[in-house]
């Protein structure tokens, strides 16, 4: 079973920067997917933004050109770099990882962190 650890939440003021890290457990089969959700308070688990592992990225509407995600592959590591935080970004965010456990084809398993709490104040 994957596990993974995150760091790096915190508050700061709106228009500065943040960058969160996580860093999952080793997998024999790899890790597929790795990136971000967020859930404000009172709202559901929303995407932020994923990185497949040959680099193809998917972002939500609302972080588009602000926020960046990437991975180091060989250390299973995926960061989100944060710039022009906004009151509205404030939330925990989950790292999240989907990975293969058999080597039969096509079986994932889903996994989160314990979420870290970023706070944008104005």
């Amino acid at each position: 079973q994957v596990q993974l650890a995150e760091s790096g939440g915190g508050l700061v003021q709106a228009g500065g920067s943040l960058r969160l890290s996580c860093t999952a457990t080793k997998n024999i089969y790899g890790i597929n997917t790795m990136g971000w959700y967020y859930q404000a308070p009172g709202k559901e688990r929303e995407l932020v933004a994923t990185m497949g592992s040959g680099g193809s990225t998917n972002y939500a509407d609302s972080v588009k050109g602000r926020f960046t995600v990437s991975r180091d592959n060989a250390n299973n590591i995926v960061y989100l770099q944060m710039n022009s935080l906004k009151p509205e970004d404030t939330a925990v965010y989950y790292c999240y990882a989907r990975y293969r456990y058999t080597s039969v084809i096509g079986r994932f398993r889903e996994v989160w962190g314990q979420g870290t709490l970023v706070t944008v104040s104005s």
